[in-house]
């Protein structure tokens, strides 16, 4: 397992959406094919060093001043496909999130009382004149929720160990009909076999987020960072989109044990790499 430092970096995973260029009003569709032409693409470590520049200033600065005009870009099938970043949005969902994970000496201590209540009180102010607006980007550190794999398959797995001198990556990519189909399917099966619980929930909230999109949508579930802190022969045999899959498939068929057995192989994976954040 690599090495953690003392100072650690917020390992993160992704959920993405990238809508098609016609999926934007004008003039914003006209910003992102203009931009999508750009011979300098920011890429997603580009993102986190921007995001983490600025929490370094001493008041840090949770959420940024102006909302940013960059997004994520691939092209499929010859159709143009955008994911804004919107950083100054996700910047406030995700300070809000921090205030029911940490403890209040520790909150405190990272954001600062009179820092949050000022923060909070934009947040109001620009929801009120822009209700409808949501992310293109879900975040989670130190692991990948189990309900993001249910909206994709195994066959759909890209892992790049970086060998050849690039980053490495792990994802996986499917089209938002594949995603919703696999959502429906997935809920029907675990509410008819499971009381209600996190797993149900999670997978009820992101079937609402992905309804807010294109149909013509591309889903990409990013390891991102956590790639790093995972040894390469355990992404070798990560197949956690296969062990839900094969989960939920036992439940449907009344086999406790073999879905016991494929939920076991996903607590016991992740647990290890939730674990890795208290480690130095």
């Amino acid at each position: 397992m690599p090495k953690v430092s003392s100072v650690t970096v917020p390992y993160a995973a992704y959920l993405r959406v990238y809508e098609p260029l016609a999926a934007f009003p004008e003039p914003e569709r006209g910003h992102w094919a203009r931009y999508a032409r750009r011979p300098d693409l920011p890429s997603c470590q580009d993102e986190l060093r921007r995001s983490l520049a600025d929490l370094l200033p001493t008041p840090p600065v949770p959420v940024p001043v102006h909302e940013s005009d960059d997004a994520f870009v691939v092209e499929v099938d010859g159709v143009l496909c955008v994911c804004p970043w919107r950083t100054r949005l996700r910047g406030w969902q995700a300070m809000g999130e921090l205030t029911e994970q940490l403890p209040a000496p520790v909150l405190d201590a990272v954001l600062p009382p009179v820092l949050r209540r000022q923060t909070t009180a934009d947040y109001e102010q620009w929801l009120a004149r822009n209700p409808d607006a949501r992310p293109w980007i879900r975040t989670s550190t130190w692991q990948v929720p189990l309900h993001w794999f249910v909206l994709v398959s195994d066959e759909e797995r890209s892992y790049d160990r970086g060998e050849k001198g690039g980053a490495p990556g792990l994802r996986y990519r499917t089209p938002m009909v594949q995603a919703r189909r696999r959502v429906a399917r997935g809920l029907k099966t675990l509410r008819e076999t499971l009381d209600e619980g996190p797993l149900i929930d999670g997978l009820m909230d992101v079937g609402r987020w992905l309804e807010e999109f294109h149909p013509r949508s591309l889903v990409e579930l990013d390891y991102g960072g956590l790639v790093h802190a995972i040894a390469a022969d355990e992404l070798d045999e990560d197949h956690s989109a296969a062990d839900v899959a094969e989960g939920i498939e036992a439940l449907g068929n009344g086999d406790g044990e073999a879905a016991g057995e494929a939920y076991a192989r996903l607590v016991g994976r992740w647990r290890a790499v939730r674990d890795l954040q208290f480690a130095n």
